[in-house]
Protein backbone atom coordinates (compact mmCIF):
# COMPACT_ATOMS: atom_id res chain seq x y z
CA UNK A 1 0.00 0.00 0.00
CA UNK A 2 1.33 3.62 -1.17
CA UNK A 3 1.20 6.23 1.65
CA UNK A 4 2.67 8.75 -0.57
CA UNK A 5 0.64 11.84 -1.67
CA UNK A 6 -0.79 11.60 -5.64
CA UNK A 7 0.98 14.61 -7.52
CA UNK A 8 -2.64 16.33 -7.20
CA UNK A 9 -3.10 15.51 -3.42
CA UNK A 10 0.54 16.91 -2.75
CA UNK A 11 -0.34 20.54 -5.22
CA UNK A 12 -3.67 20.61 -2.90
CA UNK A 13 -1.22 19.98 0.16
CA UNK A 14 1.11 22.59 -0.69
CA UNK A 15 -1.20 25.06 -1.76
CA UNK A 16 -3.53 24.68 1.72
CA UNK A 17 -0.21 25.02 3.75
CA UNK A 18 0.77 28.14 1.49
CA UNK A 19 -2.47 29.69 2.64
CA UNK A 20 -2.39 28.84 6.01
CA UNK A 21 1.14 30.41 6.29
CA UNK A 22 -0.12 33.78 4.55
CA UNK A 23 -2.89 33.87 7.30
CA UNK A 24 -0.66 33.91 10.24
CA UNK A 25 1.70 36.08 8.73
CA UNK A 26 -0.99 38.26 8.13
CA UNK A 27 -2.34 37.99 11.54
CA UNK A 28 1.02 38.32 13.26
CA UNK A 29 2.17 41.42 11.28
CA UNK A 30 -0.97 43.23 10.18
CA UNK A 31 -2.50 45.59 13.59
CA UNK A 32 -5.86 46.27 11.61
CA UNK A 33 -6.10 42.64 10.62
CA UNK A 34 -5.73 41.70 14.39
CA UNK A 35 -8.22 44.53 15.11
CA UNK A 36 -10.73 42.97 13.04
CA UNK A 37 -10.03 39.62 14.47
CA UNK A 38 -11.17 41.15 18.23
CA UNK A 39 -14.04 42.55 16.46
CA UNK A 40 -15.15 39.40 14.77
CA UNK A 41 -15.30 37.70 18.52
CA UNK A 42 -16.63 40.49 20.12
CA UNK A 43 -19.36 39.95 17.18
CA UNK A 44 -19.71 36.22 17.56
CA UNK A 45 -20.04 36.31 21.46
CA UNK A 46 -22.64 39.17 20.80
CA UNK A 47 -24.56 36.57 18.68
CA UNK A 48 -24.34 33.76 20.20
CA UNK A 49 -25.60 36.07 23.63
CA UNK A 50 -28.68 37.23 21.54
CA UNK A 51 -29.31 34.17 19.99
CA UNK A 52 -29.30 34.90 15.92
CA UNK A 53 -31.15 33.13 13.78
CA UNK A 54 -29.40 30.76 11.37
CA UNK A 55 -29.65 33.61 8.38
CA UNK A 56 -28.68 36.06 10.30
CA UNK A 57 -25.81 34.38 11.52
CA UNK A 58 -25.52 33.13 7.64
CA UNK A 59 -25.14 37.05 6.84
CA UNK A 60 -22.78 38.03 9.82
CA UNK A 61 -20.44 35.62 8.98
CA UNK A 62 -20.31 36.39 5.19
CA UNK A 63 -20.03 40.16 6.09
CA UNK A 64 -16.99 39.30 8.71
CA UNK A 65 -15.09 37.08 5.71
CA UNK A 66 -15.77 40.29 3.30
CA UNK A 67 -13.80 42.65 5.94
CA UNK A 68 -11.08 39.85 6.51
CA UNK A 69 -10.35 39.36 2.58
CA UNK A 70 -10.67 42.56 2.37
CA UNK A 71 -7.78 43.69 4.75
CA UNK A 72 -5.99 40.39 3.99
CA UNK A 73 -5.96 41.75 0.39
CA UNK A 74 -5.19 45.31 1.24
CA UNK A 75 -2.20 43.64 3.34
CA UNK A 76 -0.76 41.65 0.35
CA UNK A 77 -1.03 44.26 -2.07
CA UNK A 78 0.97 47.06 0.41
CA UNK A 79 3.26 44.75 0.54
CA UNK A 80 3.92 44.11 -3.32
CA UNK A 81 4.02 47.82 -3.52
CA UNK A 82 6.64 47.80 -1.18
CA UNK A 83 8.32 45.37 -3.03
CA UNK A 84 8.06 46.44 -6.32
CA UNK A 85 8.63 50.14 -5.81
CA UNK A 86 10.38 50.97 -2.50
CA UNK A 87 10.75 54.17 -2.78
CA UNK A 88 7.84 57.18 -2.71
CA UNK A 89 5.73 57.24 -5.16
CA UNK A 90 2.53 58.67 -5.75
CA UNK A 91 0.92 56.11 -8.04
CA UNK A 92 1.98 53.52 -5.46
CA UNK A 93 0.75 55.67 -2.88
CA UNK A 94 -2.68 55.88 -4.77
CA UNK A 95 -2.82 51.86 -5.24
CA UNK A 96 -2.35 51.77 -1.37
CA UNK A 97 -4.46 54.16 -0.56
CA UNK A 98 -7.33 52.61 -2.84
CA UNK A 99 -6.62 49.02 -1.57
CA UNK A 100 -7.29 50.68 1.85
CA UNK A 101 -10.53 52.01 0.53
CA UNK A 102 -12.08 49.11 0.05
CA UNK A 103 -11.28 47.92 3.36
CA UNK A 104 -12.92 50.83 4.41
CA UNK A 105 -15.90 50.22 2.02
CA UNK A 106 -16.16 46.08 3.93
CA UNK A 107 -15.77 47.92 7.31
CA UNK A 108 -18.48 50.21 6.70
CA UNK A 109 -20.63 47.50 5.23
CA UNK A 110 -20.32 45.43 8.03
CA UNK A 111 -21.29 47.92 10.24
CA UNK A 112 -24.70 48.87 8.59
CA UNK A 113 -25.51 44.98 8.26
CA UNK A 114 -24.13 44.66 12.01
CA UNK A 115 -26.67 47.33 12.99
CA UNK A 116 -29.69 46.30 11.13
CA UNK A 117 -29.27 42.92 12.87
CA UNK A 118 -28.41 43.54 16.32
CA UNK A 119 -30.12 46.76 17.04
CA UNK A 120 -33.30 45.15 16.89
CA UNK A 121 -32.81 42.47 18.81
CA UNK A 122 -30.71 44.56 21.43
CA UNK A 123 -33.79 47.53 21.73
CA UNK A 124 -36.06 44.16 22.53
CA UNK A 125 -34.05 43.62 25.51
CA UNK A 126 -35.34 46.64 26.68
Amino acid sequence: MNLALNGNQRKKSIGFSHAWNGLKEVTKTERNFKIHLIATITVIIAGILIQLTLIEWAIIMLTIGLVLVAEATNAAVEKLIDYVKPDTHPLAKTIKDVAAGAVLLAALTSLIVGMIIFLPKIYGLF
